[in-house]
């Protein structure tokens, strides 16, 4: 009875039909291709990353130098070497007219009125309110006009 009982069970088994291995097989397809193209993406998502950092690394290693030299030439003015700058008290009636006397302050934009206390810068012949200026000057050893550098 167990050969006739073994006998009947392996009919009860059918064979996987054609049509679920083929679609067995186009699933693997589809896994295979999507993780290629993810490979390919990441891959160049790292290629894109990598030239970042090369490029940083080299502006790093280069650019400090060049940061801090620039910075200290305009890194602004001893409070001593601004207090000796010409100051004058402003007129309108010996306002010359010229490009070098304009009315107005470029720092705050507002116009000089009389009696105003103005500074003077020695190369470039700008000027400034005195408080406006001295604010700039403790920060940066340039004209705020034209960027000279303001050396006393």
């Amino acid at each position: 009875m167990a050969e006739n009982h073994t006998h009947t069970h392996s009919h009860s088994q059918s064979p996987i039909p054609c049509h679920d291995h083929e679609q067995a097989a186009g699933f693997d397809w589809m896994v295979l291709v999507a993780a290629i193209l993810c490979a390919f993406v990441c891959a160049l998502g790292l290629n894109t990353m990598l030239q970042c950092v090369f490029q940083c690394i080299g502006r790093v290693l280069t650019e400090p130098i060049q940061w801090i030299a620039s910075r200290r030439l305009n890194s602004g003015i001893k409070k001593k070497d601004m207090v000796a700058l010409p100051t004058s008290t402003y007129s309108s009636t010996h306002d010359s007219g010229s490009p070098s006397s304009a009315s107005s302050c470029v720092i705050c934009l507002a116009e000089f009125c009389n009696g105003d206390q103005i500074r003077f810068l020695p190369k470039c012949n700008h000027h400034f309110h005195v408080v406006c200026i001295d604010k700039w000057l403790l920060s940066h050893s340039s004209c705020p006009t034209c960027r000279n550098l303001t050396r006393v």
